[in-house]
C-alpha cells in the first residue's frame, strides 16, 4: 500500500465529500474604472494563457484611458482562472505574485479558492481532469462561439478530502510537472547549442560580402531584380481560434510558427516557395526582418505587417539558397533604432543587395546547411514528442489520483 492509499483509508474510509465550485470559492470584486486615476495594470486576455505549460505570459499594460470593455475582474495571488469563452480549449492558470492586484478578462471564471476548505494547487489539478472537460462539454452553449456561464462552471462538483490528503495529491502532481520542466531545461540546451552551431556555420558559409565565395562568376543583384514584392493584408476582425487558414504575422514567424491565430479567409493568399518576411517590430524586437518559407497552397492568409516575396523564373536562384540568405541578413537591421517600432519600407528591402553564386556552389551550400536544420529539427521534435509523453503520464496519474468515492 503506497503512501496516498494508506492516507485515504485512514482519513476517509468511507469516501470523500463533493461540493459545487460556489461551496468553496469566495467572492471576488471588479475594477471600478472611473474612480481610477493613471494607474497601470497587466491585462490577462485569453490568449495570455498558455494551454499546455497553463502559465501567463503575453499580458498588455493597460490604463483606465485604453482598458478593453472586458477588462474587469480583479485578481489575487492563488486564484485559479479558467477560459470559459471556447472552455474546450483548456485555458486555465494559477494567479502568482506578479499578477497580484491585476486584471483579468470577463471571458474567464475567477476561482479564489476557501482554502480552509481547499488548496490552490489541488483545485488547479482538478480543472484538467476528463471529469470536469466532459461536464463543460455537456453544458457550453453556442456552437460557432461555444461558452459556459460562470454560474455553470461553479456548480459543478468536486471531491473535497481532507487539506492533509489534498498536499500529499499536490505533491504527487507537482512532482510530474517538476520533472517535465527539468527535461524542458535539459533538452532545450541541448537545442540552443545546436543553433547556436547552425549559426556559426550558416554565417560562414554565407558571409559573401568577405569572401565566403571568391570566383569571376560570383554577382550581386538587387533584390527588386530578383523577386516580385506584395503586402498583406489586416485580418483583426476576421482572427478567431480555429479558422481554416493560419495568418501569418510576426509572432507566427518569430516562434517558428508556434504561435498561431486563424481565419476562415484568405484576403492575402501566399503560394508554396513564397518568402515571408517581417516588416514592422517593437524596438529591438526579435522578428524584424526574419522570414518563412511557405511549405504549401492553401494554408497561409498574410498580415499586413508581413510581405511575400516570390523569385522570379528567370533567374538562376534556388529558393532555398534566396531563403537562407535572407535569415542572416543584416543590411535591414540597421533601421531598428532600438528606441521607436520600426517599419521596413518596401523601397528598403527590394534595394537590397543579393549575393548569387554558382548554381553548383548554390547547391553545396544548400545541402549542408539543410543537414544541420534536419539536426536541429530532429532535437526539437525530439524535445516535443518527449514532452508530450511527460504530460500523457501526468494526466493519467492525475486522473486516477483524483477519483474519489463520494461518502454516503
Amino acid at each position: 500500500m503506497n503512501k496516498i492509499e494508506k492516507i485515504l483509508n485512514e482519513l476517509c474510509p468511507n469516501g470523500v465529500p463533493f461540493m459545487e465550485l460556489e461551496e468553496v470559492t469566495n467572492k471576488i470584486s471588479s475594477i471600478r474604472w472611473q474612480d481610477q486615476t493613471q494607474e497601470q495594470y497587466h491585462y490577462i486576455d485569453l490568449s495570455s494563457v498558455d494551454r499546455n505549460t497553463h502559465n501567463i505570459s503575453e499580458t498588455v499594460l493597460i490604463t483606465k484611458n485604453n482598458a478593453p470593455s472586458r477588462a474587469q475582474q480583479i485578481v489575487q495571488k492563488g486564484d485559479v482562472i479558467f477560459g470559459t469563452t471556447r472552455p474546450m480549449l483548456k485555458r486555465y492558470s494559477i494567479i502568482t505574485d506578479r499578477f497580484d492586484g491585476q486584471i483579468c478578462s470577463t471571458g474567464f471564471c475567477v476561482l479564489r479558492p476557501d482554502n480552509k476548505k481547499i488548496l490552490t494547487s489541488f483545485l488547479f489539478h482538478l480543472l484538467g481532469t476528463k471529469d470536469f472537460y466532459s461536464y463543460v462539454e455537456a453544458n457550453e452553449r453556442g456552437a460557432s462561439y461555444p461558452a459556459i456561464p460562470d454560474g455553470l462552471v461553479k456548480k459543478f462538483k468536486i471531491p473535497v478530502p481532507p487539506l492533509a490528503f489534498q498536499r500529499e495529491i499536490v505533491k504527487t502532481l507537482d512532482s510530474f510537472n517538476d520533472l517535465e520542466t527539468e527535461l524542458e531545461a535539459e533538452l532545450g540546451a541541448e537545442l540552443e547549442a545546436r543553433k547556436m552551431q547552425y549559426q556559426h556555420y550558416r554565417e560562414a558559409l554565407l558571409d559573401f560580402e568577405n569572401g565566403a565565395f571568391i570566383g569571376s562568376r560570383m554577382k550581386w543583384m538587387k533584390l527588386s531584380d530578383i523577386a516580385d514584392f506584395k503586402n498583406g493584408k489586416g485580418h483583426e476582425k476576421l482572427i478567431n481560434e480555429s479558422g481554416k487558414f493560419v495568418v501569418v504575422n510576426s509572432k507566427f514567424v518569430s516562434t517558428d510558427g508556434r504561435v498561431r491565430k486563424y481565419a476562415e479567409e484568405q484576403i492575402s493568399p501566399v503560394f508554396k516557395d513564397d518568402l515571408l518576411m517581417v516588416m514592422s517590430d517593437l524596438p529591438n524586437g526579435k522578428a524584424l526582418a526574419k522570414c518563412f518559407l511557405v511549405d504549401e497552397n492553401e494554408k497561409y492568409t498574410l498580415n499586413q505587417r508581413i510581405c511575400a516575396l516570390t523569385v522570379k523564373e528567370t533567374n538562376e536562384l534556388l529558393v532555398k539558397f534566396f531563403y537562407f540568405i535572407l535569415t542572416r541578413n543584416k543590411q535591414l537591421l540597421k533601421f531598428d533604432n532600438g528606441v521607436d517600432q520600426t517599419n521596413l519600407r518596401k523601397e528598403d528591402i527590394l534595394e537590397m543587395k543579393i549575393p548569387i553564386p554558382p548554381m553548383k556552389e548554390q547547391i553545396r551550400i544548400v545541402k549542408i546547411l539543410e543537414s544541420f536544420e534536419s539536426v536541429v529539427n530532429g532535437i526539437e521534435d525530439g524535445l516535443s514528442a518527449e514532452i508530450t509523453a511527460r504530460r500523457q503520464q501526468y494526466e493519467y496519474y492525475r486522473d486516477q489520483l483524483l477519483s474519489f468515492m463520494e461518502i454516503a
